[in-house]
């Protein structure tokens, strides 16, 4: 066991789960409210969703640093370096800034609360020490909301990206109870982005009435429904143009003047990102995600590189992608969350998809890196060691 008021975030980090089977909301609310006494928290925007969040919360954040505000973009989870996951001022966070962020919670914080704080929880602290003084704090929600860590604080403005079936094991089985603890976490305002499912508008409707009658909470509902109106530089992926239109609507509401070209040298690291010529990387990892990216290469046939976590459902993720299949590599990853490679392998040949394996890189080929974060990171470090 390690000293948590004294160890270095290396060490913490290394001793914090990343993975459990129920929430309590509790340790990181008591550890909030503690904080908060000593920091000034800025505007905070909320990002709640299914997918799409990660490239919403950037587009924001970047185009919010172009207007020279000063802004911190917290997301999850990283696919090369911790520092990702805390993004300030147009830059991955430095190990110094993480460093003084640790030291000082270590320093408002009992040692009982730093030792329950899950990895998750502490690392939104993290942000939020290191958002104090800031213009905006644009949080990215894990994967739930209501008692998600990052809605122990109250945010000014929600937005609410495309939200489909995932994590159903936490959140539930349908769209309707899934919509609900996404936007249970709404304090003041939401802005509702583009959807596949008429339940999430009814949903929110729903929402709206209960948090008025049990915490008195008036929200305001506002919706987007023109999704043609603004056009992104060609090098970003067609399916992003459904994010920028909320992220808009956003900077509307904000009364912060338009200049589409201010999001034009914004990189999306792993969003339906080209690599090389012939790779593309993309950290999508359910169905939603494998329906836009069929789309995005209709009418082109991709070597696809692929593995899954157990909780996912990697079979429809295989029957959408079907069509643009030319072969696949089931990408060895030693996680214990990953699903068994023969069970996908079976689900491979039952739906008549070659599989193979390879040594290297064909230019010839062109190859699509799919199935979440593990498998980019892991493609990524195999591709840079084989190039060395």
């Amino acid at each position: 066991m390690i000293d948590f008021k004294s160890a270095s975030l290396v060490e913490v980090l290394n001793h914090k789960t990343m993975y459990y089977d129920k929430i309590d909301f509790s340790i990181v609310r008591k550890s909030y409210n503690i904080i908060s006494k000593y920091i000034s928290l800025p505007y905070v925007i909320h990002i709640v969703g299914t997918n799409g969040k990660g490239s919403t919360g950037r587009f924001l954040a970047h185009y919010l640093v172009k207007k020279s505000f000063k802004t911190l973009h917290y997301s999850s989870p990283h696919i090369l370096k911790f520092n990702e996951r805390i993004w300030i001022n147009g830059s991955d966070s430095s190990d110094f800034e993480l460093n003084f962020a640790n030291k000082k919670l270590q320093s408002f914080l009992p040692a009982h609360l730093l030792e329950k704080l899950t990895y998750f929880e502490y690392t939104t602290l993290l942000s939020v020490i290191l958002s104090d003084g800031l213009d905006y704090l644009v949080l990215e929600a894990g994967l739930g909301g209501e008692f998600d860590a990052t809605n122990v604080m109250k945010n000014n403005l929600s937005l609410i990206t495309t939200i489909d079936l995932d994590h159903q094991n936490f959140l539930g089985n349908s769209i309707e109870s899934i919509a609900r603890t996404k936007m249970r976490s709404v304090d003041t305002k939401m802005l509702i982005g583009y959807q596949f499912h008429k339940e999430v508008y009814e949903t929110a409707e729903v929402v709206k009435k209960e948090l008025k009658v049990e915490f008195d909470r008036a929200i305001v509902i506002q919706t987007v429904k023109e999704f043609d109106s603004y056009s992104l530089n060609d090098k970003f992926a067609k399916y992003l143009k459904t994010n920028l239109h909320l992220v808009i609507e956003c900077l509307k509401e904000l009364k912060i003047d338009l200049n589409l070209e201010l999001f034009d040298d914004l990189e999306l690291f792993g969003r339906c990102q080209k690599i090389k010529n012939n790779i593309t990387i993309d950290v999508g990892h359910n169905p939603l995600a494998a329906r836009v990216l069929v789309k995005e290469f209709e009418k082109r046939k991709v070597h696809l590189i692929y593995n899954s976590y157990k909780d996912k459902d990697y079979e429809e993720v295989l029957k959408i992608l079907k069509p643009i299949i030319k072969q696949i590599t089931i990408l060895d990853i030693d996680d214990k969350r990953i699903i068994n490679k023969n069970n996908l392998l079976e689900i491979c040949k039952s739906l008549n998809i070659i599989t193979s394996s390879f040594d290297k890189i064909d230019k010839n080929e062109e190859y699509l890196v799919f199935g979440s974060f593990l498998v980019v990171e892991k493609f990524i470090k195999d591709m840079r060691l084989n190039e060395k």
